[in-house]
């Protein structure tokens, strides 16, 4: 049994290897970290002139935890894996080779496992890109600056659009606040590419980007401040529908500062992560799933 299993982990490593060797060259490939590395630097911009406007340092990796503790940020940084991903699901010439040796559901699950690792290393970029912007005016110690204490304690960092909420100030030190925002991250972005995967499957690839797009598009909409301006809502409703969006949305879910810290009905994180953990096994099975009824096409050495 242990043979069995060890053999079927080899064949799923060679699987996400495969797809890693593809990106030898890769003009998309390239095109996407670039992209990637534009939008860390005008996303971070902002948290690094407010530094340099009241002459002060940055922890280094404020710029990120500043960044992508906003939903908006969070959606922008993941729809360009659209792009990464873009050949789901990665067929090539190395694909039939690879069917005649193993069966569909190891094939999936090393797709899978390369989706994994992939979307791991672009989300390691865009922590390193963010912490490169601010390089030249930051410490590593793991205490925040005094840019960080102005942005929350002075309400200037909502005058801005930087989440630099007293909340995570008081209740987290900088490499832990950006160890659960990275996992957060991760974690609705591996949801969101792994149910790209399934419909891609099922239905086709147009199918996947339109599974895709509505889910953004749908956390994008339930968000509450918008909720909040649409309907006008009174703040004792506008915190109920802040509660709501809270749970039912994965990109608020995905969003640091809309958990329960301790004083609010909201998700706690071990919540969250049981919550993405959950979607991601039931998309992983869906998959395997439509795998049995997905008809490859090859056109000679491609797909």
């Amino acid at each position: 049994m242990f043979k069995r299993w060890g053999k079927r982990f080899r064949q799923i490593g060679a699987v996400a290897a495969y797809n890693f060797r593809q990106w030898h060259k890769n003009p998309r490939i390239i095109i996407t970290f670039l992209l990637a590395f534009i939008l860390c630097f005008l996303l971070s911009d902002k948290a690094v002139n407010f530094a340099k406007e009241h002459d002060t340092v940055m922890q280094v990796v404020e710029p990120f935890i500043w960044t992508f503790g906003d939903s908006n940020s969070i959606l922008l940084s993941s729809l360009l894996l659209l792009l990464l991903f873009a050949d789901m699901p990665f067929l090539s010439a190395g694909t039939p080779f690879y069917l005649m040796r193993i069966d569909r559901k190891t094939w999936v699950m090393g797709q899978a496992f390369y989706i994994v690792l992939a979307t791991g290393i672009y989300l390691a970029f865009i922590l390193a890109a963010t912490s490169l912007v601010c390089m030249t005016n930051a410490f590593s110690a793991n205490m925040w600056s005094k840019t960080a204490a102005i942005l929350g304690y002075s309400g200037e960092g909502e005058a801005i659009a930087l989440p630099a909420l007293v909340k995570t100030l008081e209740m987290s030190k900088p490499y832990s606040c950006m160890a659960t925002i990275f996992l957060l991250m991760l974690l609705y972005t591996l949801v969101m590419v792994f149910l790209m995967l399934f419909f891609h499957i099922w239905k086709g690839q147009a199918a996947g980007v339109i599974a895709v797009f509505a889910f953004s598009v749908t956390g994008f909409l339930l968000n509450p401040e918008n909720l909040k301006n649409l309907f006008r809502l009174p703040d004792e409703l506008a915190y109920k529908a802040r509660v709501w969006v809270g749970w039912l949305s994965p990109l608020n879910q995905a969003t640091y500062h809309m958990h329960n810290f301790g004083y609010d009905r909201l998700p706690r994180l071990w919540q969250t992560y049981l919550i993405f953990g959950g979607l991601l096994v039931f998309l992983m099975i869906l998959s395997l799933w439509a795998i049995r009824r997905y008809s490859f096409h090859f056109r000679g050495t491609e797909n």
